[in-house]
């Protein structure tokens, strides 16, 4: 029996590719995690806090680097609840927010945690926390934001609809054009909004009084902007947040391990990372 030298060779390379195919995604996420958490560390270290990140973005892992789609979760507050809780009471928190929002409850679980943790607490939002984002970060005693990082509305949505504009329909209709459905949908709308809005002004009210909480629970739930309205840092203070723009420069590099996946269409946005410029004094 001849020996075939060159279909060994195809078959090395065949079971090389499949190893790569099915175990490269992983080992890459494994590296990507261990980067993390040497910044997440590097940065507690130096600000003597305990680091927690939420961070919603497609990454490429398990099996072939199928992308997953991520948002606020049960799950999310349940990790985030247990880092608190083995958080010392005298050690502040810094959560590194990076969200588009998510179910009301887990956010409304989040907030509360970060609100009776009894050391100083801060949520800082390199890009967007939008919603149940927005949610959490009001509960913070700190919210640090780069310049152009946004918040926005945490008006309730029900079924893809804004539970305010919902009311605001059926208050433009006669009662008797209405079905049993639209009713009942409009009485949960009405739940919702009562129900986010006493709960921002809950967490609004110790610092900045009874009235302005209010004004201000009133203003982020009542249906004012669209749901996806950008409330960027000055609008933040002109609500009377306590906003810095001091981000550490490791949110920044952390940032850099969460990349999304690759996929047939090319980067829209590409750069050459220039020096900075030593300023001459």
């Amino acid at each position: 029996m001849a020996y075939d030298p060159t279909g060994l060779f195809s078959s090395l390379i065949w079971w090389l590719l499949l190893f790569y195919l099915v175990l490269g995604p992983q080992i890459q996420h494994r590296q990507l995690m261990a980067g993390r958490k040497n910044l997440m560390l590097k940065m507690g270290s130096k600000r003597n806090s305990n680091v927690i990140t939420m961070i919603h973005r497609q990454e490429s892992i398990g099996l072939f680097g199928i992308p997953f789609y991520r948002f606020i979760s049960v799950e999310d507050s349940e990790q985030v609840l247990r880092a608190i809780r083995m958080t010392p009471k005298d050690q502040p928190i810094d959560l590194i927010l990076h969200t588009p929002g998510g179910l009301v409850l887990a956010a409304t679980q989040i907030a509360k945690a970060i609100k009776d943790h009894p050391a100083k607490t801060t949520v800082i939002v390199p890009h967007y926390a939008m919603s149940g984002g927005t949610l959490i970060a009001l509960a913070a005693d700190e919210i640090v934001m780069d310049f152009h990082a946004v918040l926005g509305p945490v008006d309730p949505q029900l079924m893809n609809y804004p539970a305010p504009s919902i009311l605001k329909a059926i208050s433009k209709k006669d009662p008797k054009d209405l079905d049993d459905q639209t009713i009942i949908m409009a009485d949960i709308a009405e739940k919702a909004v009562n129900q986010v809005r006493d709960f921002v002004f809950s967490l609004l009210k110790d610092r900045m009084g009874e009235d302005k909480a209010k004004e201000v629970a009133n203003l982020l739930t009542e249906g004012r902007w669209t749901h996806d309205y950008p409330i960027t840092v000055e609008v933040a203070r002109e609500l009377g947040l306590n906003v810095s723009t001091d981000v550490p420069q490791e949110v920044y590099e952390l940032m850099e391990l969460y990349p999304q996946p690759l996929t047939k269409r090319p980067p829209g946005v590409e750069f050459v990372p220039v020096p900075q410029r030593q300023e001459k004094t």
